[in-house]
């Protein structure tokens, strides 16, 4: 596969190709969910999103369902809390599974050997680290901050 430009994603709101805001920018791609201990790193998120987006830097998010039923609702009330709740104006997907049969291409393609970060996804809010060219550089556990001084370094490097 080609990168993250070679797939393609849903809006949560419904938008086609939501991969095309991220192209020729730094991605930072996110699973998350609204009812997850870890949640407020919606907070985080947006924060680095504000901050650096004007130096082709994004923030992704892809709503899942997969740990605990932690993000069991419909779209809208999905967008209405992050938005709420977080003020996320960041890219959201439409929700998706990221383990599993139903795994979603794009966390197929994360998590491929060929990446180098092999293995399904631990938890809500993991986090893999896009270049401007499309390719996986780093994933970082759920429990690691959107402050995190190694994260915001690899972020920086990249930009």
């Amino acid at each position: 596969m080609s990168g993250l430009q070679g797939l393609e994603i849903n809006g949560l709101s419904g938008e086609e190709n939501l991969f095309s805001v991220a192209k020729d920018k730094v991605a930072l791609l996110v699973n998350v969910a609204s009812k997850c201990g870890l949640t407020p790193q919606y907070q985080g998120l947006e924060k680095l999103y504000g901050d650096l987006g004007d130096q082709g830097f994004v923030v992704m998010g892809f709503p899942c369902n997969q740990f605990g039923a932690q993000e069991p609702g419909e779209p809208e009330e999905i967008l209405e809390f992050c938005r709420t709740a977080y003020s996320v104006s960041f890219p959201l997907s439409e929700k998706i599974d990221v383990n599993g049969a139903g795994r979603h291409p794009l966390y197929a393609w994360l998590t491929d050997d060929a990446n180098g970060f092999p293995g399904d996804i631990e938890w809500n809010f993991e986090k893999f680290l896009v270049d401007r060219s499309g390719q996986v550089v780093k994933r970082y556990p759920p429990q690691t901050p959107p402050d995190d001084p190694v994260l915001l370094q690899d972020i920086v490097d990249l930009l």
